[in-house]
C-alpha cells in the first residue's frame, strides 16, 4: 500500500540515545517512521508520542533486530503500511568492555550478532526495496574504536571495523542504483552506552576532547540530517563525529 508521505524511515535502536534522537530530528509532517528496539517497548511508544507530535507517522516494532526473521517481519510491517522504505538508520548495538582473554566465545558472537549482524539483517530487506524504486539512503552508526581500535574494547572495536567496511563495500555496489551509504564514526557520545563511567572519569574523558565535551546525541542527528540531504555523490564515507579527539 502506498501512502502519500515522501520519506519512510527505519530507525533501529531507537529507544534511547543516539537513535532516539534520530528519529525526533527526522520526524516531520511528510514523514513516516517505524522505529525499533529490542525490549524497551514503554520507551518506544513514548519515543512514538513524540514522533506523532511533530507531525509525522509512526509505528513500533520491538524485536532483536540480529535475529533475520524478526526483522523480515519488521519491513514486512513497514512496506505493507507505507508501502516503501526511503531511509534505514542502523542505530541498534551494544558495548562490552573487558580484557580480550575474559572474553568467552558466547560474549564474543553476541556482540557481533547485536552490532554486526543486524546491519547486514535490516541492509537486505531495505536494500530490495529500494533497487526497485532506484533510490535509497542507508546510514549506519559507527564508532571511532571501529577505525583505530580500542584497548579493553576488541570485539567492540572488531565489529565497527567491519561495520566501516561493510558501508564502504555496500556505498560502491548500490551507487550505480542511486542509493547512497554512509557510516557515522561517533567519538564519546553522552549516552547510557557511558553510564559505566563515574563523574569524574566522564570529566577526564571531557579534558581528553579538543572541544572540551562529550557530544551530543542530537549532534550526531544533525550530521545524519546533513547527510540525508547531501546528493548521492557523497557515498561510501565514515565520516568522524569525535569533536577531534582521534
Amino acid at each position: 500500500m502506498e501512502t502519500n508521505v515522501s520519506t519512510v524511515i527505519v530507525v533501529t535502536g531507537a529507544s534511547r540515545g543516539i537513535g532516539k534522537a534520530i528519529a525526533l530530528s527526522l520526524a516531520a509532517p511528510d514523514t513516516a517512521l517505524i522505529i525499533n528496539c529490542s525490549k524497551s517497548a514503554g520507551r518506544l511508544e513514548l519515543v512514538k508520542e513524540e514522533i506523532i507530535k511533530k507531525g509525522a507517522l509512526c509505528e513500533t516494532f520491538v524485536g532483536d533486530v540480529s535475529n533475520y526473521s524478526t526483522v523480515n517481519e519488521m519491513f514486512d510491517l513497514a512496506i505493507s503500511i507505507y508501502g516503501k522504505v526511503n531511509v534505514l538508520i542502523n542505530n541498534a548495538g551494544i558495548a562490552s568492555i573487558e580484557l580480550f582473554q575474559d572474553m568467552t566465545p558466547d560474549m564474543w558472537n553476541n556482540i557481533m550478532s547485536v552490532n554486526l549482524n543486524s546491519v547486514y539483517n535490516c541492509c537486505h530487506f531495505a536494500v530490495q526495496d529500494m533497487l526497485r524504486r532506484h533510490c535509497g539512503k542507508i546510514i549506519n552508526i559507527s564508532s571511532v574504536w571501529g577505525l583505530y581500535g580500542a584497548s579493553c574494547e576488541v570485539a567492540y572495536s572488531a565489529t565497527k571495523g567491519a561495520i566501516n567496511s561493510f558501508t564502504k563495500a555496500l556505498a560502491k555496489e548500490l551507487a550505480p542504483s542511486n542509493i547512497q551509504v554512509n557510516a557515522i564514526a561517533c567519538g564519546a557520545i553522552d549516552t547510557e552506552m557511558n553510564g559505566h563511567l563515574s563523574p569524574e572519569e566522564l570529566q577526564e574523558l571531557a579534558e581528553e576532547i579538543p572541544c572540551g565535551t562529550l557530544g551530543s546525541p542530537y549532534g550526531v542527528a544533525n550530521l545524519a540530517k546533513l547527510i540525508l540531504n547531501s546528493d548521492n555523490y557523497l557515498t561510501g564515507q565514515i565520516i568522524q563525529y569525535d569533536g577531534g579527539w582521534i
